[in-house]
């Protein structure tokens, strides 16, 4: 049971958020992810490339991400370039591209993991039968982000989700775009999202001539 923090008892007691980072994680910028792939590279992680690869194009959750099966993302002997899945959050199908470096990656791992096209293409450790958990999933962010000199506190997994969304923002301000891509059901859950302000919106209106 919580207390109220108008509670007596709450008198004297650390905020909840004390010393946390609170509100949306940051996305990475181009140079941040090839640092961490050149690390991931170097450190011979198959696993942890292609992962971060998915991550960055998929643009999934967490708990959507873990969950790809090896036949959503192959086809025959080659991986597809584009791949769709069901999100859990909402019910809705969402699609997105598999770019060349990612489908190096995916290819190079999937070929050192074997199985089948109903197995998970990241399998846990524990069960090889299940999924990589979302919580391995986190730690394994924190430990990337963390071996590039970047704190931890302000980027997650949530970061991977932001990522290309937010370059593809920033490239062309077409809102309705990163909502297709997301799998929002409302724009104004991508403007959050995105963490579009007052100065994105006016430098857009700035850039539009009538």
């Amino acid at each position: 049971m919580g207390i109220s923090q108008y509670d007596p008892a709450a008198k004297g007691r650390p905020a909840w958020n004390a010393g946390k980072q609170v509100g949306a994680k940051r996305a990475l910028n181009v140079k941040q992810i090839w640092l961490i792939r050149f690390f991931l590279d170097r450190e011979v992680r198959m696993r942890d490339r292609a992962l971060f690869d998915l991550a960055i194009d998929s643009k999934l959750g967490g708990c959507d991400l873990v969950k790809m099966k090896i036949g959503s993302l192959v086809s025959g002997p080659t991986i597809r370039t584009r791949s769709m899945v069901i999100q859990q959050k909402t019910g809705r199908p969402v699609q997105f591209e598999i770019t060349a470096d990612t489908r190096a990656s995916l290819l190079a791992w999937l070929e050192r993991r074997g199985g089948s096209i109903e197995d998970y293409a990241f399998p846990s450790r524990v069960d090889r039968e299940g999924h990589l958990s979302t919580r391995q999933y986190a730690r394994l962010v924190d430990e990337w982000v963390s071996a590039i000199g970047l704190r931890p506190e302000e980027y997650g997994t949530h970061s991977l989700r932001r990522t290309k969304a937010a370059l593809i923002y920033k490239a062309t301000g077409n809102l309705r775009a990163i909502q297709i891509l997301l799998g929002h059901t409302k724009i104004e859950n991508t403007v959050r999202y995105l963490g579009v302000d007052i100065d994105d919106a006016l430098t857009l209106a700035e850039t539009t001539e009538i």
